[in-house]
């Protein structure tokens, strides 16, 4: 009776958890379909005239955009236990598309917006740090599976798709930091380009603890 609660409670949290990052997900594409066709006068770049100019800055933000989705909904196929199991071609192009989705173009493209992000050097080292690791993680990752550890691979899975979802929890936290106390545009940007990330990085790392050898 025991064992079949825990698993009722396992999957229904599983469950709720998958609804709510298809949601999100679903929030961030209604954003990204606000960038096709391409254009410069809509929504964070409205913002942003001061370096829309910038040929490169086009470049890597439409990049980074046009990438983010696909990296999203592709490292949220690698975790379900059932399709490594049962449909391991899924998980191995899936995993393709994440993983060189994120080093070639979301990470390089993610560094330069940082470069120019809002709310000046505090948001900027936040960007630009979360890039970084971003792509390390990711690598790790593929070298790991490269070498046959599949544990390892999987322990960088977690802090590469943790930082992944830094683009909804940023938003997530800034919608509740204006709902609790209403701080000025430029001191929630600052709180949020650090909080969105480093809180889905100590969440993975509770988790790859709490699965030990289970992973």
């Amino acid at each position: 009776m025991q064992l079949s609660k825990k698993h009722y409670l396992l999957t229904a949290g599983n469950a709720l958890w998958y609804a709510c990052l298809m949601f999100f997900s679903y929030l961030m594409l209604l954003i990204t379909l606000q960038y096709i066709p391409v254009r410069t006068d809509v929504a964070f770049l409205q913002i942003k005239g001061d370096v829309t100019g910038m040929l490169h800055y086009r470049v890597a933000f439409f990049a980074h955009v046009y990438t983010g989705m696909f990296v999203l909904l592709s490292g949220m196929l690698q975790f379900p236990a059932f399709i490594r199991q049962r449909f391991p071609t899924i998980h191995k192009w899936s995993g393709r598309i994440y993983t060189g989705g994120i080093i070639l173009l979301a990470g390089p493209s993610g560094l330069i917006m940082g470069y120019y992000g809002n709310g000046g050097l505090v948001s900027q080292t936040a960007f630009c740090i979360l890039a970084v690791l971003w792509i390390a993680f990711t690598w790790k990752g593929v070298a790991a599976i490269w070498a046959g550890d599949v544990r390892v691979h999987k322990i960088w899975m977690y802090r590469s798709y943790a930082l992944t979802l830094s683009a909804l929890s940023l938003r997530a936290w800034k919608w509740l930091l204006v709902l609790l106390f209403a701080p000025g545009p430029m001191d929630v940007y600052h709180v949020v380009s650090w909080l969105g990330w480093t809180g889905n990085l100590l969440m993975a790392e509770v988790i790859i603890r709490a699965r030990g050898n289970k992973l």
